[in-house]
């Protein structure tokens, strides 16, 4: 099984509505205030949030990112860790609905063990 690693990039540490920032920040390497800054630019651009399932994409594709959708042979138990366990290599911001979740390299990085959540698709660095 894939494994989990406690992952919080927010400066303050808390339990915010940061999902998709401290994903992009694990996948970019980049900080909770830079990546923070740009989708927040991104967001404004597009008068939405930066959390919105219209901006945070709209940033991952300014930054390379292709996205590609989950296949629906099993809808409802293909799950983040089996996704990790598929990809070894490589990093990866899943979307599930209303959460998003890094994987680097086989392994899972979020603030809780969210393996068992059902991924819908992914952003993968182009090459």
């Amino acid at each position: 099984m894939a494994e989990w690693v406690y992952y919080n990039p927010n400066p303050k540490q808390g339990r915010a509505v940061d999902c998709t920032i401290r994903a992009i920040c694990a996948v970019t390497g980049k900080d909770w205030n830079e990546v923070y800054t740009e989708a927040a630019l991104e967001g404004f651009l597009k008068k939405n949030m930066p959390s919105s399932n219209s901006v945070w994409p709209a940033y991952l594709r300014r930054l390379g990112y292709g996205r590609a959708i989950i296949p629906d042979e099993c809808p409802d138990c293909y799950t983040v860790g089996d996704f990790a366990d598929d990809h070894p290599f490589g990093r990866y911001v899943l979307g599930t609905g209303n959460h998003a979740v890094a994987v680097i390299d086989g392994r899972v990085l979020d603030l809780f063990d969210s393996r068992s959540e059902v991924p819908i698709y992914f952003y993968y660095k182009k090459e």
